[in-house]
């Protein structure tokens, strides 16, 4: 395992004063394309479990050649605060046949005999030792697991696929998928997920899409659909990877990724995380690369610090002068970090977390109240930004993120 360790220590200047804040930056390489009998590692998922456990898990694919093929879900785990890390191991084992989706062998997506396995979800339960696990088979079923040890095992999956269901006769779906990234519980104890849905006839079958969530009220054993919450339309175009955080207020906000034209991300509220969504709109702060991005409560008004939610995804206009240079829109570069003290309204601080090329991200804070960052960063030849060498976690603090 290559460590890249980044402690940054800023001194305050002036005669007699004292050391000002430390800002610490650390990062593990956990997964490089090419080593373990994989091509390429994408997808990340991390959750801090209740436990102070780190979890890490993300698709393991046979080939490089895109979302669909043979592809396994794997994770390592860390016990010691991210010191050390488990072997890397599968945690999804298949069993029976499972055929290939009709959209994508209708696009000429993988190949016969390959299973893709996709969108691994994880979700820290406050009870202690439990870890739900979502997943998709063939992005055309889905199912549930459970760890009940802290993440060293999981039970064998449990299919699902009927909460989605319920969505054809609004929305008539060919392909599915959940998340990406971990999910969250509210503290009425909800499981809340979010999941998009597409008629599999554009490109990848990833298009034309909407955006959902999918629900547990009895601790994972049965699941129901929400309301769908971003619709596809001129405006919003193909919502599809989300991700939520509990506000202050008991809402749920979704930060949705879509290929809109004006580049930034959509946000919606609802009050219970399924029904009643709030009219979509764009938070004109946060741009959009048409790239997952992610998001986790650090901190609850209640609790001392303040209430704070951190964002991530690649920030890839370049501003010089507050202006927006323009570029293709699709760039996945400097991956960026963000705070907000107003559950979400503005966002006061930021910092760049790897300046070249870096994807998708995820999100966790431990117990101790670090923050953590699962991401895609660098190129297997430097020119591919879907072909990512390294999956690399960060921990980070306040002090870093809003140090100048």
């Amino acid at each position: 395992m290559r460590a890249l360790w980044l402690t940054m220590i800023l001194l305050a200047s002036g005669p007699g004063s004292a050391p000002a804040a430390e800002p610490v930056l650390e990062k593990t390489d956990l997964w490089e394309a090419g080593v373990g009998g994989y091509e390429l590692y994408r997808i990340p998922c991390l959750i801090a479990t209740s436990r102070g456990s780190l979890i890490a898990c993300c698709e393991a694919r046979k080939s490089a050649k895109g979302d669909w093929g043979q592809i396994d879900v794997v994770a390592r785990r860390s016990t010691d605060g991210g010191k050390t890390w488990s072997p890397s191991g599968k945690i999804v084992e298949l069993k029976g046949t499972f055929e290939r989706n009709p959209a994508a062998v209708a696009q000429g997506l993988g190949k016969p005999g390959e299973v893709t396995i996709n969108n691994p979800v994880l979700i820290a339960d406050r009870q202690p030792g439990l870890v739900h696990l979502l997943y998709c088979i063939e992005y055309g079923r889905c199912f549930y697991s459970r760890s009940e040890d802290d993440g060293e095992t999981f039970s064998t999956g449990v299919e699902v696929t009927a909460a989605f269901d319920a969505f054809r006769p609004e929305y008539d779906w060919k392909v599915l998928a959940t998340g990406p990234g971990h999910s969250i519980q509210l503290r009425s104890g909800r499981l809340v997920v979010p999941v998009w849905l597409s008629l599999g006839t554009g490109g990848h079958a990833h298009r034309p899409s909407v955006t959902s969530t999918i629900f547990s009220d009895d601790a994972g054993k049965t699941w129901r659909r929400g309301e769908i919450a971003v619709p596809n339309t001129s405006e919003f175009i193909n919502p599809n990877e989300t991700t939520a955080v509990e506000l202050a207020d008991g809402r749920v906000m979704l930060n949705v990724r879509t290929e809109s034209k004006v580049h930034r991300r959509a946000i919606v509220t609802s009050s219970d995380g399924a029904t009643g969504w709030s009219a979509p709109r764009f938070d004109d702060a946060l741009v959009e690369p048409i790239c997952m991005g992610s998001l986790v409560r650090w901190s609850w008004p209640e609790e001392g610090r303040g209430g704070r939610i951190l964002f991530s995804n690649p920030d890839n206009l370049k501003r010089r002068d507050g202006k927006e240079k323009a570029g293709s829109g699709r760039d996945r570069v400097n991956l960026t970090v963000r705070l907000s003290r107003d559950e979400g309204r503005t966002w006061i601080g930021s910092q760049s977390l790897e300046p070249g090329f870096s994807g998708y991200s995820d999100l966790a804070v431990g117990p101790d109240g670090s923050a953590w960052c699962l991401y895609e960063r660098g190129s297997t030849d430097g020119k591919n930004i879907y072909q990512t060498r390294f999956l690399t976690v960060a921990r980070f603090n306040e002090d870093w993120l809003t140090a100048r």
